[in-house]
């Protein structure tokens, strides 16, 4: 017998009641047992208790309609009107099964409540009853379960269309760097809850409508079947049953309806204070209060109509005084606010002419100025968005690059052409150019002479020969296999030209800084070791600066900072820790110049080539610079491009390999006359990598 009470004890143990007991565990119960209200019998004290219980839940709602700010705030409420009319419909079942049952003892056979309600709101006369609860009936289903119901409708609707614009201008905003990606994740949360707030209002409008018939019927039913059981089961006359069932049934019709109206009214305030903010009683006030002539007028007409001859004086002069007293209140209000705004604008004044320098100052790293008829590149849904491909190229640049560079700002200029578009760095033009929206750019990568019908014109990022064509041209350059791109993506290709080219300067301190914080508890022991001791912020930035400026990517920040860790102690400049940290990225280096084939394509500098260099290198450390004369210059720069234009004719794209000590400065001649070109020295070459000599310099 102990072993078997041990499991019992164990399944009543207090862990075990507290879970039973938990929030979720109680409300599914509580639900259950609103849905047994449609089948179970109710003693007259708990219908009592449960009919009280949904007067107050009708009146929670309401209030807490009313004291709510914003519709979508009570995002709980369809629910909750769900809950409600299932509550109200049984209560209405199980109150009809009483009054079927025990109607024939009297007025207290379905409870104190009902009783109530047919005493004291009908006067003990079922015919006002009756014609009470039409009133309400009417006034609930015509009136305000139709309008509220309409009022979802349409705000569903209109709330779904304008999604696609309201995202929009939170993707302009991100974009244009008016808003973060936080404040623009919040927004869109925002959005969607607003629309899922109306659309669920929309269905749930249909359960209050809905409700209504059910309570109109169900008393119908309830006075015919109780007619019929008091004459054929009870031996009451017809008279007699007539009043005593007609009496409990509108009685508990009345107990129905009244929670279902406050409900009603609830969920019309509710919908119909979308773009309302604040509570209602004080967003009314606020708005009748705004216009106090408008008040001083109802106050003289109620004035009149006092002293009209039969019309009682006391509530209509009453009234008046009253609004009138609201309506000078609202006056003061008004010449005082309006004394301190030109207080405050007089104060602004003066503090404009000294205003702060760096407001004044201040300048976006990155912007784009259109002209005017570049505007639909930013709005139009028809084709690719400007503002969604700048979101991608920024993405796609601190994957290769390593850093997120600046937001860009796009900004209107009626000084420019049409179509033309200026690209800004730190407020100077870094570049220009033209295309027509609507019209797509036709390029063909052989170089040959494109005999399509169009306008010729230069691409703007790289100058090559193109034409813009219309809809009816674009599939033919398709099939011929010509490079076809629309307007937005030819200004964002010119833009990720630029962003590459002058992504050192966009590596700002500030860049700097976030960069070594994003590193969080991985790096941050590292970070302590080297900064400041070791090298300072401004000595990082410079080191990721001239990696980035040779196209090298800087997303491995720790081994950089470790290459930045073991270069520095010795005294060395930045260019040749520089080099150090070059040497550490040896695998990340001849990676990103392989070949399809997976070989690693290089040119080498012949032994000529590095003794002229070698000699022609003056100064000591950081001082060093190459003396190399003019002539010699063009001679090397000549045979290099013959050399890698022999290499790109066979399809590689191949790097200068040089000496450790000569490649800053074959950098330094060769990136002026094809900057793409990769220059590494021989400490870079990874021992890994299947190399592919394609000749000497």
């Amino acid at each position: 017998m102990a072993g078997s009470a041990a499991p019992a004890i164990s399944f009543l143990s207090p862990a075990r009641l507290r879970q039973a007991a938990s929030s979720d565990v109680l409300f599914a119960i509580a639900v259950m047992a609103m849905i047994a209200l449609l089948v179970l019998p109710v003693p007259k004290f708990l219908l009592d208790l449960l009919l009280a219980l949904s007067i107050t839940l009708s009146a929670s709602v309401l209030m807490t309609a009313l004291f709510t700010k914003k519709p979508v705030e009570f995002s709980t409420f369809p629910a909750v009107l769900l809950i409600a009319t299932i509550f109200r419909l049984g209560l209405n079942v199980a109150s009809t099964r009483m009054i079927l049952a025990n109607g024939h003892e009297g007025p207290d056979a379905a409870g104190a409540v009902i009783a109530a309600f047919g005493g004291f709101v009908m006067q003990g006369n079922f015919v006002i009853g009756i014609i009470v609860f039409s009133i309400l009936v009417i006034v609930n289903f015509v009136v305000i379960t139709r309008g509220s119901g309409r009022i979802a409708e349409v705000a569903a609707r209109f709330s779904l269309d304008a999604m696609p614009g309201k995202q929009m201008a939170i993707d302009a905003d991100l974009s244009s760097g008016l808003i973060n990606e936080t404040e623009a994740r919040a927004r869109r949360k925002q959005l969607e809850d607003e629309s899922n707030f109306y659309g669920a209002m929309d269905g749930a409008s249909k359960y209050v409508r809905g409700d209504a018939i059910a309570g109109l019927l169900i008393t119908l039913i309830n006075i015919i079947g109780g007619v019929l059981i008091g004459v054929m089961q009870q031996g009451l006359t017809l008279a007699e049953a007539g009043e005593s069932y007609t009496l409990l049934t509108v009685g508990d019709g009345l107990v129905s309806q009244i929670p279902a109206l406050i409900i009603s009214v609830a969920a019309g305030i509710l919908v119909s204070k979308s773009g309302v903010d604040g509570s209602a009683e004080k967003a009314l006030l606020a708005q009748f209060a705004s216009n106090p002539r408008a008040l001083a007028v109802v106050s003289g007409v109620l004035a009149v109509f006092a002293v009209l001859p039969g019309m009682p004086f006391v509530p209509f002069i009453a009234l008046s005084a009253l609004v009138g007293a609201v309506a000078a209140r609202a006056i003061r209000d008004d010449a005082a606010k309006a004394a301190a705004a030109a207080k405050t604008s007089t104060a602004g004044a003066r503090q404009k002419a000294e205003e702060d320098p760096a407001s004044m100052l201040a300048m976006d790293d990155l912007k784009i100025e259109l002209g005017y008829g570049l505007l639909p590149l930013i709005a139009d849904g028809a084709g690719p968005r400007l503002t969604e491909q700048i979101k991608a190229l920024r993405r796609s640049i601190a994957q290769d690059i390593g850093f997120v560079t600046p937001p860009v700002r796009i900004l209107d200029n009626m000084q420019l052409g049409p179509n033309d578009y200026v690209i800004r760095l730190k407020e100077q033009e870094v570049g220009r150019g033209a295309v027509k929206p609507g019209f797509h750019l036709v390029m063909d990568p052989s170089g040959r002479r494109l005999d399509l019908i169009g306008e010729m014109t230069k691409e703007p990022a790289f100058g090559l020969d193109a034409m813009w064509v219309d809809e009816t041209q674009r599939q033919t350059a398709a099939l011929r296999g010509l490079t076809v791109v629309d307007a937005a993506t030819v200004l964002t290709t010119h833009l990720t030209e630029i962003i590459r080219a002058e992504a050192p300067e966009l590596l700002s301190y500030a860049e700097t800084k976030k960069l070594l914080d994003a590193l969080g508890e991985r790096g941050r022991q590292l970070i302590s070791d080297i900064i400041p001791s070791v090298v300072s912020v401004s000595t990082v930035q410079r080191v990721l600066q001239s990696l980035i400026a040779e196209r090298i990517s800087i997303r491995d920040l720790p081994a950089i900072l470790e290459a930045i860790a073991e270069a520095a102690p010795g005294g060395a400049s930045v260019s040749q820790i520089a080099e150090h940290v070059r040497a550490r990225l040896a695998r990340q280096i001849c990676g990103a110049i392989k070949a399809p084939d997976g070989a690693a394509p290089i040119v080498t500098l012949s032994q000529d080539w590095e003794r002229a260099f070698a000699e022609n290198v003056i100064g000591q450390g950081a001082e060093r610079q190459l003396a190399m004369a003019p002539s010699k210059i063009q001679d090397f720069v000549a045979a290099a491009l013959r050399k890698l234009e022999d290499a790109a004719a066979s399809g590689y794209a191949a790097a200068l390999v040089t000496s450790a000590a000569a490649r800053p400065f074959v950098r330094s001649v060769i990136e002026r006359v094809r900057p793409q070109t990769m220059v590494l020295s021989q400490a870079e070459i990874h021992p890994h990598v299947r190399l592919r000599n394609l000749g000497s310099i």
